[in-house]
C-alpha cells in the first residue's frame, strides 16, 4: 500500500497525565501508526509510529482498571482504558500489527534515506511477487483441468462398457453371435491438443497457495483469537494459534468474501434452516493474500467502500496484468535511462545533469533489469498456460457434449427394455 490506511477505530479514554484526568475519544490504528483523537474538540492528543513502540501490555490497578499501556521510545507511557468492544480485542489487533511490522523491517539501517531507485526496485519486486502468485494459481488450475479430462476419458470408457451390456440385453436369446459383445475396452487416450500431466504433483489438490497470520473472530466481534488463514487450491482453512483446524471452507462452499479494508475480510457460507458460518479476519499480510483470493474467488469477492482502493487490481486478467506491468516498467526504464532533452536546450540540460545526481544508480539499473527479465518470462509462461487451458476447456466442452448424447441414447434404450 502506498498510503497509510486506517485499519480500525475504537472508542476509549486516554489518561492525560499533565492534567491528571481521562479524556474520551477515538483510538485509531493505521498500517504504520497509532493515534488518539478527542471527541470534544477533534484534537489529536497523541500520534506515533508503530515502529517506535517498545512494549504493549494489559495492566490494571486500584485507580486504572482494565487498561492497555503502550511504552514508546524515550520512556513515554500511554494509558488507554474503557475500550470497546473489549480490551482483549483491541490489544490483540494492535499487538498483531506491531509484531508483523517489526518482523517485516529489514536488518539494515532503516534510517538511511530511500532513493528513487530503491523505491522503483521495491515497487517492481512487489509486482513480481504478485505475478508469481498468479502464475502459481494458473498452474494449479491447469492441474484441475487435466484431472477433469482424465475423469471424462474414464467416463467415456464406462459408457462403452454400458453400450456392450445394453447390446447383449437387446439381442434375442436365439442369436448366438454379436460382434459388439466381444469388443475389448479401448484404452483411454488423451484428447488431441490436451497434455495430461501425471497426478503425482508436489502440490496436488491440496496445494497451498499462501499462508498468513491473522486475528480471527467468529460470530461476535467481542471475542477474537490469533491464528492463520491458509489459501489452498481446493478451498480455505482457518487454524488457531495452536495449529488446530477451526474450519475448512471448500472452494464451492464459499458463498461470499467481503473485503472491508485492505487488511480485513469476512468469509461466509450460507445454510438453509440453520445459522450461516462466518469468520472475520484481520491481518497485516492481507494485501499479499488478496490478489490470490481475487483469482480463486473472483465472482464471490466483493469490495466494500473502504476497500475501493483495490478496484484497479481487478480490471484485467492475469495475463493482461503481466503484459501491462512489463510494458509500463519497460517504458519507465526507457524514460529514466534514455531521456533525450529537447532541441535548443542541449547545453543547459548537460550542465543540469552534471550537477544533479543520477536518478538510478548502476546497481539499481542492473537489479531492475533482472527483475524485468524475470517478469517477462513469467508473463510469457502465463500467456502460454492460458492458451493451453483454453484448448483444454474446448476439449472438456466437446467431451461433455459427447457424454451427454451417449447417456441420452442409453436412457432411451433402457426405457425400451423395461
Amino acid at each position: 500500500m502506498s498510503r497509510d490506511v486506517c485499519i480500525h477505530t475504537w472508542p476509549c479514554t486516554y489518561y492525560l497525565e499533565p492534567e491528571r484526568r481521562w479524556v474520551t475519544g477515538q483510538l485509531s490504528l493505521t498500517s504504520l501508526s497509532l493515534r488518539f483523537v478527542t471527541d470534544s474538540t477533534g484534537e489529536t492528543l497523541v500520534s506515533f509510529p508503530l515502529s517506535s513502540i517498545v512494549e504493549i501490555k494489559k495492566e490494571a490497578s486500584h485507580f486504572i482498571f482494565s487498561s492497555i499501556t503502550v511504552l514508546e521510545k524515550g520512556h513515554a507511557k500511554h494509558w488507554f482504558s474503557s475500550l470497546r468492544p473489549s480490551r482483549n480485542v483491541v490489544f490483540s489487533i494492535i499487538e498483531h500489527f506491531w509484531r508483523e511490522l517489526l518482523l517485516s523491517q529489514p536488518a539494515a539501517d532503516v534510517s538511511a534515506p530511500r532513493t528513487r531507485g530503491k523505491e522503483l526496485t521495491g515497487l517492481m519486486a512487489g509486482s513480481q511477487k504478485r505475478l508469481e502468485d498468479t502464475a502459481r494459481v494458473l498452474h494449479h488450475q491447469g492441474q484441475q483441468l487435466d484431472g477433469v479430462m482424465r475423469s471424462l476419458d474414464k467416463m467415456e470408457s464406462d459408457l462403452e462398457v454400458a453400450d456392450r451390456l445394453l447390446t447383449e440385453l437387446e439381442s434375442p436369446a436365439w442369436w448366438p453371435f454379436s460382434s459388439k459383445l466381444w469388443k475389448t475396452p479401448s484404452e483411454t487416450k488423451p484428447r488431441e491438443g490436451v497434455s495430461v500431466k501425471p497426478s503425482s504433483e508436489p502440490f496436488g489438490k491440496e496445494g497451498m497457495l499462501i499462508q498468513i497470520p491473522a486475528i480471527i473472530s467468529h460470530r461476535t466481534e467481542s471475542h477474537v483469537k490469533p491464528g492463520r488463514l491458509t489459501v489452498l487450491v481446493s478451498g480455505l482453512e482457518i487454524h488457531d494459534s495452536g495449529s488446530l483446524l477451526m474450519h475448512r471452507f471448500e472452494r464451492e462452499d464459499v458463498d461470499d468474501i467481503k473485503v472491508h479494508s485492505p487488511y480485513e475480510i469476512s468469509i461466509r457460507q450460507r445454510f438453509i434452516g440453520k445459522p450461516d458460518v462466518a469468520y472475520r479476519l484481520i491481518s497485516a499480510k492481507m494485501p499479499e493474500a488478496l490478489p490470490i483470493l481475487e483469482v480463486q474467488f473472483s465472482k464471490k469477492l466483493e469490495l466494500l467502500e473502504d476497500a475501493l482502493v483495490l478496484r484497479s487490481r481487478r480490471t484485467s486478467s492475469p495475463a493482461e496484468k503481466s503484459r501491462s506491468v512489463w510494458h509500463a516498467a519497460s517504458g519507465l526504464m526507457g524514460r529514466a535511462l534514455h531521456r533525450a532533452p529537447p532541441a535548443g536546450d542541449q547545453e543547459g540540460m548537460a550542465l543540469h545533469l552534471q550537477m544533479s545526481p543520477p536518478a538510478l544508480s548502476e546497481a539499481d539499473t542492473q537489479e531492475l533489469t533482472q527483475i524485468l527479465r524475470r517478469m517477462k518470462g513469467l508473463a510469457l509462461e502465463a500467456e502460454s498456460e492460458l492458451e493451453r487451458q483454453d484448448e483444454a476447456l474446448d476439449g472438456v466442452a466437446a467431451a461433455v457434449d459427447r457424454a451427454t448424447l451417449t447417456i441420452d441414447k442409453h436412457n432411451r434404450r433402457m426405457k425400451r427394455l423395461t
